[in-house]
């Protein structure tokens, strides 16, 4: 019988380490390191010789050993991130933001989702806990009690020890709104309310109501409707957009808790006849990357989901690092997108 010859393996290059690098650039171990974890002590290094370092680790394809990192210096430069929904606009956008900034800063991430289920969230805190996360951050999730390990809350509204909240400013987004409502002529506006368990929902109302107040513009109870704790999709906006259709109260304007909610909605006007912005106008929040593509643009209050996700990060890689002081909140400017589906006022 004849024998088949086996087919040879080739060799596997051996991998980069910091010391070959190192001895590659005939430098110390320790200046190329500081370089490439980006240590205060790098900044002493001469701009020429730091990006001579970062090309010659991306020539070679060097991988730093987090694992070996991690054991010498007793570290897991990993943080968790705690979110109510991973795959909805809100949350996925946020998350990029967050892992952008930690990727650049050689630091991993850990994500659970609770979906509002608060034993699930509690066992998730423990279980990232124990999987020695250095920090937390928490989106659409408000922290109420003070945490082991430094935390950041995107759209937490309590204040607790050691949490920082990363918050919008909605006094100022529900300004932008109502004052562009009314400089069109629109007297007569509904309103959609968040879902209780989001941690967004008060503090907007609230806001949305003081501003209402200050510019005297009424807020009638039967044209503000209550969003369900159901999955943030379109379908979020179809009842009560129904059942605002159902209450047989003129309006001409509704101001919705979000992009999502307010594409819902003018599906279902859409389907009633009524035209946006010709019949209604409709305004969402968040800026969605959908928004703009939907028929007609949606007019909406810009959240700035990448810059909170990345303001987060920094906060939380400054509080582990004791780079900076303590800071309860961060608040971030709103912007309001001017689109196609706002227009002047009907006549009623």
């Amino acid at each position: 019988m004849k024998k088949v010859a086996k087919a040879r393996r080739s060799p596997k290059a051996p991998a980069v380490t910091l010391k070959s690098l190192a001895l590659h650039l005939n430098l110390a171990a320790g200046t190329v390191s500081s370089v490439l974890n980006n240590s205060p002590a790098s900044r002493s290094i001469p701009e020429r010789t730091r990006t001579r370092i970062v090309k010659a680790a991306r020539e070679l394809n060097y991988s730093p050993n987090f694992l070996a990192r991690s054991l010498r210096v007793q570290r897991s430069y990993t943080v968790g991130v705690i979110a109510e929904e991973i795959g909805d606009f809100y949350g996925a956008t946020v998350i990029d933001g967050i892992e952008t900034f930690l990727r650049k800063n050689n630091f991993f991430f850990l994500t659970v989702a609770h979906h509002h289920d608060y034993e699930l969230m509690r066992s998730y805190s423990q279980l990232l806990l124990t999987r020695g996360v250095e920090g937390i951050i928490t989106i659409d999730t408000s922290v109420d009690q003070r945490p082991t390990v430094p935390t950041v809350a995107i759209g937490g509204h309590h204040h607790a020890p050691n949490v920082t909240n990363v918050i919008l400013d909605h006094h100022r987004a529900a300004r932008l709104v109502l004052q562009h409502l009314s400089d069109l002529g629109h007297r007569h506006i509904a309103f959609f309310r968040g879902p209780s368990l989001s941690s967004d929902s008060v503090p907007r109302w609230n806001a949305i109501q003081e501003v209402a107040a200050e510019m005297n513009i009424s807020i009638h109870p039967e044209l503000v409707f209550q969003l369900e704790n159901v999955e943030n999709t379109p379908e979020i906006g179809y009842l009560p957009a129904k059942a605002l259709l159902a209450a047989k109260r003129p309006f001409t304007a509704l101001f919705a808790y979000n992009d999502t909610s307010a594409l819902g909605a003018m599906i279902v006007f859409h389907k009633a006849g009524l035209k946006v912005p010709g019949c209604v106008s409709v305004v969402g929040f968040d800026d969605i990357a959908f928004s703009s593509f939907a028929m007609p643009p949606l007019t909406t209050v810009h959240q700035p989901l990448l810059e909170m996700g990345a303001a987060a990060a920094q906060t939380l890689l400054d509080r582990i690092e004791d780079r900076a002081p303590f800071n309860p909140e961060i608040a971030l400017t709103p912007e309001l997108i001017i689109r196609e589906s706002t227009g002047p006022a009907r006549t009623l």
